[in-house]
């Protein structure tokens, strides 16, 4: 089986959501004209020819307020884009404990990444009450639902929904290493399990002595992505600073030795002293741990066969 034929198997800025999400009811998908059914702003292209597109892709009616919730996608397309292609796609989601952050935390790897070839996303999701201790089910619903949106629209997006990813960072990297190994059970035909994982020092071990088991509890295993690796997994590559208070390196290593263990492709990549967030874009500072954390996800998109793009 070629690498390409084993991941195939294995299968800007918006405003932070406010709203009192506890009083939140059923889910509606935002119907329109545009990509995928959800409203959109186009924004002007870059100097590279890459274009800036936000949409909105779910709506939440609330029970006492006479208003609906509105939920964002942010989408980088490469220069020379069309909607016929098949390119790769990346679906980011931001970090922040699962109650804070905004989606443009990825906004410089969206635009690198978007450099090569790929489509990228960066999706708003609903944030948890600080004050409360429920899990992250809304978090998990809206980014189960972003994904199921941009595979289902993906001959609109111009991707190939059979080399869509996704990547985030800390409780994003949750999000994303949840898809990839939870059960799924497709929605319209539409599964949400990602076909790589981009994954920045994630809290993907959500057990006893885990992060975030005082929002999950012994439920730990319905959460817990860790805890829930099975041999249909996608590849992923993972980075971790080995100063990182919420991450020890020994979970790190034991995610990477249980997948492998399992016959998956899965990297881990420590950084001597980093602590964390380490990865990300910092404006008019040095990004080295940036910049080297980038050339390490391109190379490991390009040892699967996602890159390089042939039109890129």
């Amino acid at each position: 089986m070629t690498p390409r034929d084993h991941c195939l198997h294995f299968l800007s800025q918006i405003t932070r959501l406010t709203l009192p999400f506890v009083i939140c009811v059923a889910v509606s998908v935002a119907n329109g004209d545009d990509a995928g059914g959800g409203r959109h702003e186009s924004k002007s292209p870059t100097d590279q020819g890459i274009r800036e597109e936000s949409l909105i892709y779910k709506t939440i009616p609330t029970v006492e307020i006479d208003t609906e919730v509105e939920l964002r996608i942010d989408v980088t397309k490469p220069a020379g884009w069309k909607a016929m292609d098949q390119r790769p796609g990346i679906v980011f989601f931001h970090g922040g404990g699962w109650v804070g952050g905004k989606p443009g935390q990825f906004a410089e790897h969206s635009q690198r990444f978007a450099e090569l070839g790929c489509v990228c996303f960066r999706v708003q999701y609903r944030l948890l009450d600080k004050s409360n201790r429920l899990p992250p089910d809304t978090c998990i619903e809206d980014a189960s639902d972003a994904f199921r949106y941009v595979r289902k629209s993906a001959d609109q997006f111009g991707v190939d929904p059979e080399r869509l990813a996704a990547g985030g960072g800390s409780a994003g990297g949750h999000l994303a290493s949840f898809l990839g190994m939870m059960d799924d059970e497709p929605v319209d035909g539409i599964s949400r399990k990602p076909s790589a994982l981009l994954l920045f020092n994630p809290v993907y071990d959500n057990g006893p002595d885990g992060w975030g088991t005082k929002r999950v509890g012994d439920q730990y295993q319905q959460y817990s992505p860790r805890h829930n690796l099975s041999a249909d997994d996608p590849p992923a590559i993972v980075f971790l600073g080995t100063n990182d208070a919420l991450i020890p390196v020994s979970t790190a290593e034991a995610f990477r030795d249980e997948s492998r263990d399992l016959g998956l492709i899965s990297e881990l990549h420590l950084y001597d002293g980093r602590t964390h967030g380490f990865f990300n874009y910092k404006a008019g500072r040095d990004s080295q741990d940036h910049r080297d954390t980038m050339a390490k996800s391109i190379d490991f998109l390009k040892r699967i066969r996602w890159l390089p793009f042939d039109d890129a």
